[in-house]
C-alpha cells in the first residue's frame, strides 16, 4: 500500500452545539466538547484507522494540549512527526454550531503558523509515496514556505500529490490565482462547492470542476448531502456518487476530511473513480454520525 505523507495543521477543536437559536449578547444552552482537530491531523487519523500507512508532519506547542494531541495521533497509528514550538501554543479552533447545524469557526493557528521548511523530515519524501497537503498550510502566510517546500520536495522525489482547499473564506482572502500557482503540479485537488466557486467563479459543481482541470489532472468536488463528483481532463463527463444516508447528525466537523481519507487509499490503488468516491462518502457519513473530526472507537 502506498505510504501517505500528510503536511498540515494540528488543532484542538472546542465545539459548542447550541440547543436553541443563539441569544445574542446573552446565554444559549449548548453541548460543548473538546477533541483533536485540524484538517491535516484529521485526515491522518482517519487514514491510519482505515489501515493506511500514514505519516503526519506538523507543529505543536510545548503545552499539555500539544502533548495530548501527539499521543492521540500515535494512538490512532499515525507516524506523528510533530515539531515542538517553544513559544507558540498548540492551535485551537472554536466551532460554533447553531441549532440548525450551521457551523462557524474561529481559528487560532498557534504553532501551525510557524511550520518551516526545516521541519520537513527528508526521509519521508521518497519515490512511490504520496503527499497530501492541507490548503491551510499555504493559506497561512507563516507556514506557506513549508507548504511550498513540501510540494517541491515531493515533485523532485517523484511522489504523487493531492491538495485540499481548506476553507472558502481564507481561500478568498488569499486569492484564487496565487493558490492555483502554488499548487501547480498536484495531480488531484479536493474542494467543496464554496471553495470551487472561489477558485473558478462558477456556482455549478460540474462547471467548476471542468474549469479546474486546466490546472489539475483530476478534481474532486465534495457536495455535502448531494454526494461528490470526480472529473478528469481526459474524460468528457464527470463521475457522480450520491451521499451515504445519515440517520443522525452528531457532528459534521471534519466530515470533509474523513471523505478525503476514504477516497485517497482507493484512488492510490487505482480503483475506479466511482468506487473511490463511494469510499469517501461512506467515511464522511461515519464521521457525521459519530465524533466528527476524529475516528470513533
Amino acid at each position: 500500500m502506498t505510504r501517505v505523507v500528510v503536511v498540515g495543521d494540528l488543532m484542538t477543536d472546542a465545539v459548542a452545539r447550541a440547543r436553541y437559536a443563539l441569544a445574542r449578547a446573552s446565554d444559549t444552552p449548548a453541548i460543548v466538547t473538546m477533541h483533536g482537530g485540524g484538517s491535516g491531523a484529521n485526515i491522518s487519523s482517519w487514514l491510519a484507522v482505515e489501515g493506511a500507512e500514514v505519516a503526519f508532519i506538523g507543529r505543536r506547542g510545548a503545552d499539555i494540549t500539544g502533548r495530548n494531541r501527539d499521543m492521540e495521533l500515535m494512538g490512532y497509528g499515525v507516524d506523528a512527526r510533530l515539531v515542538m514550538d517553544p513559544e507558540r501554543p498548540t492551535g485551537t479552533c472554536v466551532v460554533l454550531v447553531t441549532h440548525k447545524g450551521e457551523r462557524t469557526m474561529l481559528s487560532d493557528p498557534g504553532a501551525n503558523a510557524a511550520l518551516s521548511p526545516e521541519d520537513l523530515p527528508r526521509d519521508l519524501f521518497t519515490q512511490g509515496a504520496h503527499l497530501h497537503l492541507s490548503g491551510y498550510t499555504l493559506i497561512n502566510e507563516g507556514s506557506r514556505d513549508a507548504g511550498l517546500a513540501a510540494l517541491d520536495m515531493a515533485r523532485r522525489s517523484g511522489m504523487s500529490i493531492s491538495v485540499d482547499c481548506a476553507s472558502s473564506a481564507p481561500l478568498e482572502r488569499t486569492g484564487a490565482e496565487p493558490f492555483l500557482e502554488w499548487t501547480n503540479g498536484a495531480k488531484l485537488l479536493f474542494a467543496n462547492i464554496d471553495q470551487a466557486k472561489v477558485l473558478t467563479g462558477r456556482d455549478d459543481a460540474e462547471a467548476a470542476a471542468k474549469v479546474l482541470t486546466a490546472w489539475f489532472p483530476q478534481v474532486v468536488i465534495k457536495m455535502n448531502s448531494e454526494g461528490a463528483l470526480w472529473f478528469s481532463n481526459g474524460r468528457p463527463d464527470p463521475v457522480h456518487v450520491a451521499a451515504d444516508p445519515v440517520d443522525k447528525i452528531v457532528d459534521g466537523t471534519g466530515a470533509g476530511d474523513a471523505f478525503c481519507a476514504g477516497f485517497l487509499p482507493a484512488w492510490l490503488e487505482g480503483k475506479p473513480p466511482a468506487e473511490a468516491l463511494s469510499s469517501g462518502c461512506r467515511l464522511a457519513a461515519k464521521a457525521i454520525m459519530h465524533l466528527g473530526a476524529r475516528p470513533p472507537f
